[in-house]
């Protein structure tokens, strides 16, 4: 099994800076992608940002150009930079890892998730 264990949320201003981290343990052989989402009181959970092994990135929208994913494989840990945070950037902030196992003709597919760390953006 996996071990996600985030750290890094906290309360910060509007305009501000927090490094999220993700660290994995475990049984990490496989992982091949990391990501993020976010669940703010009364929303859906929606993607923040995710990057595979091959270093593809994709951001959401209201998120590109002030937040920044990345992962050191060699740590089994991804990182979130968020810049410039706003109000409504506020939310639990949940880390995923994608991986792969098994023979490659029966490929088995899973997700594990974080237990989540909240960011609050005060105006």
């Amino acid at each position: 099994q996996v071990q996600l264990v985030e750290s890094g949320g906290g309360l910060v201003q509007r305009g501000g800076s927090l490094r999220l981290s993700c660290a994995a343990s475990g049984r990490t052989r496989g992982i091949d992608a990391m990501g993020w989402y976010r669940q703010a009181p009364g929303n859906e959970r929606e993607l923040v940002a995710e990057i595979t092994s091959d270093s593809s990135i994709n951001y959401a929208d209201s998120v590109k150009g002030r937040f920044t994913v990345y992962w050191d494989i060699s740590k089994n840990t991804e990182y979130l930079q968020m810049n410039s945070l706003l109000p409504e950037d506020t939310a639990v902030y949940y880390c995923y890892a994608d991986q792969s196992r098994g023979p490659v003709e029966r490929v088995v597919r899973s997700r594990h998730w974080g237990q989540g760390t909240q960011v609050t953006v005060s105006s």
